[in-house]
């Protein structure tokens, strides 16, 4: 849990402009975006929450629709007003089941063309007692009551009926968005004398909302129980045409009746009064609801007290604005994956919040701004920012991998950040030590910026011609000397071979001279195991090996020096690589810092090259062979023997001058020719 809480700390550390940047973006979006600007994206907030809510079917009012077939049955034009005598049978039908109240939502403002006709709507308008007439509101007309700006008048109901129905009447406007569809419900404004149908009609069955009078002046969102039709639903012309059994007993009792056309509010030749509900987007068979049935459905959300309000617009600004700045900052914390999964997962909780107070509060708020523009500003943000940074990062790695590693090696373990991570592993390795024979007296004098040239050219051939050519790892440059080893970070079968072929690239490379001397490089080998990872301290780590075998690589290239050689490796690297190379088996050796002898041998050459010092070695390991016997005498005939091969052979000049001493010294029962080294 620390390390998380560590690496998330590091995190911010490192990210923190970025993230602050990324959430004001976010804040900043998620405030333009509720201006009227953002207006389609809250319209969605509202419209989605009722298709995952599904169809809900209310029983207090039923509808009675002036559709086509009742056009049909009846007789009645489409372009002319309906015989008012039919709506005072159907008025009487209503009377005669018990209806609890009945609303018109069509305007009778005018004398009709036969008197007798309206008396006897009047005379049902009286008989049923709970009739609700309907007002139309028109812009820049003329009515009964005008508005205090002279702009907007109501055409109220012919006078007879206004009477009749004791002055009942509501206003049948609505108030569609831009695309049509009719969210918010305004029962009335300041200014208006008439409130609206739905309103009348709650306050007709005395709903608990209506007893606060100051309530008519409050717009709600409305509740759309389902598509057209959800509401129990009887055409015209089965309610007027006595004959007709269609109707099931007691269906208008104690129901509030809403009659008004299907297609059409007043008639034929006049717009449609159709508008898409939310139900619009999921159930494609019922797109349209008429303006009656708008009206139904806000008296039922008065009546059942399920009218939808939006959450007040500072909580909103604060919750969009907060979800902004978390989502900005939170998500360009993250990786692409976690991000990608984190906003997902941020996505589903707007949804599901928004949800939960939908349906058991009765609020909503624009909760797709955060689904559809925030959050996945955020994520693009995020994506963006860690991309760029994982590409530089990685960038960066393969530069720093590129000091160790072979370019092969390097793209493998690009990815690895395990790599430039603190910590190590015990490894079987095969290390490498390497260093410029006499370089001390060599550069002695020279300009150190032509000595830094020149030694950039002979690393440069070192590392890419024989290190990373066998895929070997660099791990730092000391000096004039190279330390190095295989077998980690990428695991190798040959390790052995590949070090023994590195030392090899190196003594057939072209010479290379500095102040007229040639350089001569003397390399130890030895494979044992060591600690390898990075080592130092919280701010800087560099990949190395450390432990006993690595200082015993090193004195094999310090070796050299006293054995006139040039490539040396112990018995444990000789054991694994020398069955596929050529190579002179030196002797034991007691190395100064080592309690045991070391079986050392020098490298040659090549297989190929076996036959050019067959003779040599046959004549060296003859020699050594007397030696382990403590026949001096013999020995150093036999090591002057293998001279007149090889006059200038170091190892032979070696033991010839240990015979001196070992002629005086006393030396150990078991003793079987090691030599010990008081020097590194």
């Amino acid at each position: 849990m620390s390390d998380r809480r560590e690496e998330l700390f590091a995190r911010i550390a490192k990210n923190w402009r970025f993230a602050s940047l990324g959430a004001i973006l976010c804040a900043v979006l998620g405030w333009f975006l509720l201006t009227p600007i953002g207006e389609k994206l809250a319209h969605w907030s509202y419209d989605i929450p009722f298709g995952l809510r599904g169809v809900v079917y209310p029983t207090e009012a039923v509808m009675v629709y002036m559709d086509e077939p009742s056009h049909q049955q009846l007789g009645q034009f489409y372009n002319r007003p309906w015989d008012r005598s039919l709506h005072a049978t159907l008025l009487n039908q209503l009377t005669a089941g018990h209806a609890a109240g009945v609303v018109f939502d069509v305007v009778f403002a005018n004398p009709g063309p036969d008197p007798e006709a309206d008396r006897k709507l009047a005379e049902a308008i009286k008989r049923n007692g709970h009739v609700i007439l309907a007002a139309d509101l028109r812009t820049g007309g003329y009515g009964d009551l005008q508005s205090s700006q002279g702009v907007q008048a109501f055409d109220t109901p012919y006078d007879p009926f206004y009477d009749a129905a004791e002055g009942r009447c509501g206003s049948d406007a609505v108030y569609p968005d831009g695309d049509l569809m009719i969210r918010l419900h305004r029962p009335a404004k300041k200014d208006d004398q008439i409130s609206s149908e739905a309103w009348m009609a709650a306050k007709m069955l005395n709903a608990p909302v209506t007893q606060n009078p100051s309530n008519m002046f409050l717009p709600f969102y409305l509740n759309y129980y389902g598509p057209s039709t959800t509401i129990p639903s009887v055409s015209f012309y089965k309610v007027v045409l006595t004959n007709d059994q269609a109707m099931a007993p007691n269906f208008f009792k104690n129901k509030m009746v809403f009659v008004g056309a299907r297609f059409f509010t007043k008639y034929s030749g006049e717009r449609k009064d159709e508008y898409p509900t939310p139900f619009s987007y999921w159930i494609k068979d019922h797109q349209f609801t008429c303006g009656v049935e708008v009206q139904a459905t806000a008296f039922l959300n008065l009546l059942r007290n399920e009218r939808l309000a939006r959450v007040p617009a500072s909580v909103e600004y604060a919750i969009i604005i907060l979800t902004g700045l978390l989502a900005g900052f939170g998500l360009t914390l993250l990786r692409p994956l976690p991000a990608s999964l984190t906003a997902l997962l941020l996505i589903v909780a707007a949804a599901v919040i928004d949800y939960f107070l939908f349906a058991y509060f009765h609020l909503w708020f624009a909760w797709v701004i955060i689904a559809l523009a925030q959050v996945p500003l955020a994520w693009i943000f995020s994506v963006s920012i860690n991309s760029v940074q994982l590409y530089v990062e990685k960038q960066l790695v393969e530069q720093s991998l590129s000091l160790y590693l072979s370019p092969k090696l390097v793209k493998k373990f690009a990815n690895n950040p395990k790599l430039l991570k603190p910590g190590a592993e015990k490894q079987l390795l095969t290390i490498l030590f390497s260093d410029i024979a006499g370089f001390t007296s060599i550069s002695e004098g020279m300009d150190s910026d032509d000595l830094a040239r020149l030694m950039n050219v002979y690393f440069q051939s070192a590392v890419q011609n024989c290190i990373h050519a066998t895929d070997g790892t660099v791990v730092k440059y000391i000096g004039d000397a190279i330390f190095a080893f295989w077998n980690a970070p990428d695991l190798q079968n040959d390790h052995s071979y590949r070090a023994c072929e590195a030392a090899l690239r190196f003594r057939n490379q072209d010479a290379q001279h500095i102040n007229g001397t040639e350089l001569i490089t003397r390399i130890g080998l030895h494979t044992g195991v060591a600690n390898v990872g990075n080592f130092g301290s919280d701010t800087r780590v560099d990949y190395t090996a450390i432990g006993e075998n690595i200082n015993l690589a090193a004195r094999m290239e310090g070796l050299n020096k006293y054995l006139g050689t040039r490539v040396l490796l112990t018995a444990d690297t000789q054991a694994v690589a020398g069955s596929r190379l050529i190579t002179r088996y030196l002797g034991l050796f007691r190395l100064k810092g080592f309690e045991r002898a070391v079986g050392v041998y020098e490298l040659t050459g090549w297989k190929a090259e076996e036959a050019a010092s067959r003779e040599l070695r046959a004549r060296f390991a003859d020699a050594l062979d007397k030696l382990g016997q403590k026949d001096f005498t013999a020995a150093e005939a036999a090591f002057r023997h293998t001279l007149e091969i090889s006059p200038k052979d170091g190892p032979c000049q070696f033991y010839l001058e240990q015979l001196e001493e070992l002629r005086e010294a006393t030396l150990p029962e078991g003793w079987k020719g090691e030599i010990t080294l008081k020097d590194k």
